[in-house]
């Protein structure tokens, strides 16, 4: 079987930025077939399917890893290497999507192939490996019902996000809004003839970057707003008549989506019309729950610190696949713990470390190991 860090090369190697992921996810089918479990790709877009793989059999619910195989895009002028390559420098794996998070993906299926080659009775393991996380979670979303079908429901869920293998038990959700201002168009040299729609949004762009008055949770920290893009306008010699603003706002527990909607059109004016692009909501697991009790055993015996750290910044999957994982008994708790770097997410020369691919593996199967026998 492939170590971890060697998958992980392979993996930055396929260029999943915003489409592409497809070809990764048949990657990942192969080896986990190999290994006896069960895949099936899960269509959503051309060359973007999305890959569900389990063991057969078990007599309940599956513990499901996820992972997303998409990146966010990159600049390759700025790096001091080249971003598919998956250079080493020293310990350092380095390339695009090596911490957010190809080098979970590489964990969680290289953790679950060992596991399967000790002779046990397995309650059963599910991997589900996404496309389109980076968008917010389109590859979940839309997924036809077929494709929901496809994943086994009831069991606990980890998603191998980065968190430098520290466990979190949380994250924001995030509440994506696309505000439009329409105007008048006229010659540049008369804009007092015409009604500026990019004026309109910047105005409501800079109120919505100085509002201070969000909500806030005492574990979570405030509900923040980021004007991501603006655009609008054809030439500098013509008065604007539409413009367009995308605005992502990291949400927290309690927040109701429509009355935040409600407070966004408030700042930026009545004459700019809001909507919703992305909603996702955040996930917040009690620390008492029993699953957490198995993952931080699992921790213990990776000879790994198991505090819990406090709620992530970023949204994942999980706000998206831990609905479609409930059978109706209730929401399955859900961890983030993943060997990736979270400064390194996003960022030029990103990288993990090789070392922290290694302890992953370790832990996940400790993991599987506790899941399989439970006390």
């Amino acid at each position: 079987m492939t170590g971890a860090v060697d998958l992980l090369a392979d993996l930055i190697r396929f260029r999943t930025v915003g489409g592409g992921e497809g070809a990764a996810a048949r990657h990942c089918a192969a080896l986990a077939e190999r290994a006896g479990l069960t895949t099936r790709l899960l269509a959503w877009e051309p060359g973007r399917e999305q890959l569900v793989a389990r063991t057969a059999g078990g007599d309940g619910p599956p513990l499901t890893f996820t992972g997303h195989l998409d990146t966010v895009p990159v600049q390759p002028d700025d790096w001091s290497v080249d971003p598919w390559a998956a250079e080493r420098d020293g310990d350092k794996v380095v390339g695009r999507g090596a911490s957010d998070m190809k080098s979970g993906v590489a964990a969680a299926l290289v953790a679950t192939v060992e596991h399967l080659a000790r002779p046990h009775t397995c309650r059963g393991v599910q991997l589900v490996l996404t496309a389109g996380e980076e968008t917010g979670c389109t590859g979940l979303v839309g997924l036809d019902v077929p494709g929901r079908d496809a994943i086994a429901r009831g069991g606990p869920l980890v998603v191998a996000e980065p968190t430098a293998n520290a466990l979190v038990l949380g994250h924001k959700g995030a509440h994506w809004m696309r505000l439009r201002a329409t105007g008048r168009a006229a010659h540049g040299s008369a804009p007092e003839l015409g009604d500026n729609a990019v004026v309109r949004l910047a105005r409501a762009a800079v109120a919505l970057h100085d509002h201070t008055g969000w909500p806030r949770d005492e574990r979570f920290g405030p509900v923040t707003a980021n004007v991501g893009v603006l655009r609008g306008g054809v030439a500098p010699n013509v008065v604007p008549d539409a413009a367009e603003l995308m605005l992502d706002i990291r949400t927290v527990p309690g927040v109701d989506p429509g009355e935040l909607r409600t407070q966004v059109a408030q700042l930026a004016g009545d004459v700019v019309d809001v909507a919703d692009h992305v909603v996702l909501p955040p996930v917040d697991t009690r620390s008492d729950e029993p699953f957490v009790a198995t993952v931080r055993s699992a921790l213990q015996a990776a000879g790994v610190p198991d505090d819990v750290a406090p709620p992530a910044r970023f949204f994942t999957d999980a706000s998206a696949l831990a609905p479609l994982l409930d059978d109706g008994s209730g929401p399955v708790p859900a961890v983030v713990l993943g060997p990736g770097e979270p400064a390194q997410c996003h960022v030029v020369d990103e990288y993990c470390l090789a070392g922290r691919v290694e302890q992953a593996v370790v832990i996940y199967r400790e993991l599987l190991e506790r899941w399989c026998s439970p006390a």
